[in-house]
């Protein structure tokens, strides 16, 4: 799958200046391009040590720089082969010149997410733990991180494993009567089958069942401020941020187009989008504004409809409250801070018995409400602990592939208590261990594998 002697360099570190820049090198040519940038063809590195030294360009002999190095020592390395890491100054302009000579002694740049490619072909990690890195390096919250850390270090795996084996022990059985015996299995040892098969099922359909609230901390929220000009959604906005991020002022329409920012709620990464306000307008701009309102609040998890609750609802709230009637939405009541607010103004175009309007008081301010709206906006999406703790599926691919696996046993369940064929029966239980193997990475397609690791970060 991967040629040792195709050596690949990038640089590990993010673009940019910086302190430090991290510039990797994995292949069999790796200590050969190491001691030609440190002019000294019997450097012996120490394994794993950071060493001191000056990088020269070979063309010149001049010096690019004084930087650690390390060496990496197959296999113990984090590809499986041949690693040197250079930890330079963080200057564009210098790694670029360095990662030139690598390229200059025999090495390529790598594609994304070659080097983790190279770990799982090399044996050096599972699939799902290379996913895993990728997850932690997108994380947004604590728990987020907590959860990629968790599977980095092979939470999955450990908890299919005991399942695959007794998966395989029901197989073996299976394959051993089909070749050895000519009469039916015993109904005892057929009912121990079922139940081991069912129990299996069971601990899938329980993994499964967290994906939804894995999903919430690897992806988050898409939540939309809709509301009429003026009713202080970027006001809103801004104090739910926690600074102002965007541009408050009392003309109405003065918000153009929207702003998205991220913030933590209960674990959850909340993607809150600030939008123009929704009326009629024959200013060309505005109006492009509100269209792009509409396309924001048709893709949102969730909608707050803010209302300006120290006056009568307009026309304009009346439509706005109309057209999301049918949505997920909380009504923000906001300038609560007012004398003349009234949360009893609602009752003018919402009867009392309407049961789906949940409107929460707050102020954008004072701040009065926002803790309370806060946990509103994360309450509906919670089913049970998003603290990270406990294994949670957030991959949708980790999840297509349990499902898959779940309805191959249930299949062979029903097939071996209809006293089928054992050819038959094992067709389910085969599929089911090629479908947690591509999980894994044990039995995934090279193409599959190219998909995925297309998504990593070019230095990972």
């Amino acid at each position: 799958m991967v040629q040792q002697s195709d050596t690949i360099v990038a640089l590990a570190t993010p673009p940019g200046r910086s302190g430090i820049g991290v510039i990797r090198v994995s292949g069999s040519q790796s200590l050969r391009i190491l001691r030609v940038l440190v002019a000294s063809p019997e450097f012996n590195p120490t394994p794993n040590a950071l060493t001191l030294r000056n990088l020269f360009d070979p063309a010149t002999n001049q010096t690019l720089d004084q930087a650690f190095v390390c060496y990496f020592k197959a296999p113990h390395s984090f590809t499986g082969e041949d690693v040197v890491e250079f930890h330079c100054h963080g200057s564009p302009l210098l790694l670029r010149a360095i990662i030139d000579v690598t390229l200059s002694l025999a090495a390529r740049m790598a594609s994304p997410g070659e080097f983790s490619l190279r770990a799982v072909a090399n044996g050096r990690m599972k699939l799902s733990e290379a996913e895993a890195i990728r997850d932690l390096i997108d994380a947004q919250t604590d728990a987020a991180i907590r959860q990629a850390t968790r599977q980095m270090q092979g939470a999955i795996s450990s908890a299919l494993q005991p399942l695959k084996d007794q998966l395989l022990k029901v197989i073996v059985r299976l394959e051993s009567s089909l070749e050895f015996v000519e009469d039916d299995l015993p109904h005892t040892e057929q009912n121990q089958m079922v139940a081991a098969l069912q129990g299996v099922r069971s601990q899938f359909e329980q993994m499964t069942g967290t994906f939804r609230r894995g999903r919430l901390l690897r992806d988050g929220l898409k939540v939309t401020l809709v509301g009429r000009p003026n009713s202080g959604k970027s006001s809103l906005f801004n104090m739910l941020l926690g600074h102002g991020r965007a541009i408050v002022t009392h003309i109405p329409g003065t918000t153009r187009d929207a702003i998205t920012e991220s913030i933590g709620v209960r674990g959850i990464p909340i993607n809150i989008t600030d939008t123009a306000g929704l009326r009629v307008s024959t200013d060309e701009v505005e109006a492009i504004g509100v269209d792009r309102t509409k396309r924001e609040a048709a893709d949102s998890d969730l909608l707050i409809v803010v209302v300006d609750g120290s006056q009568h609802l307009t026309p304009e709230d009346q439509v706005v409250l109309a057209e999301t009637s049918n949505r997920r939405r909380i009504v923000a009541l906001n300038k609560s801070d007012l004398g003349t607010f009234s949360r009893a103004r609602l009752g003018e175009y919402f009867p009392a018995q309407d049961q789906s309007l949940n409107s929460i008081c707050v102020s954008a301010k004072t701040g009065s409400g926002i803790e309370q709206l806060r946990e509103a906006i994360a309450q509906p999406f919670v089913n049970g602990n998003l603290n990270g703790e406990g294994l949670l599926i957030t991959n949708a691919r980790h999840h297509d592939l349990l499902v898959r696996a779940t309805e191959a046993i249930r299949s062979s369940e029903s097939l071996l208590m209809d006293r089928a064929s054992e050819e038959l029966t094992l067709v389910g239980l085969h599929n089911a261990l090629r479908y947690l193997g591509e999980l894994t990475g044990e039995t995934t397609s090279d193409e599959i594998l190219g998909e995925i690791f297309s998504t990593f970060c070019i230095g990972k």
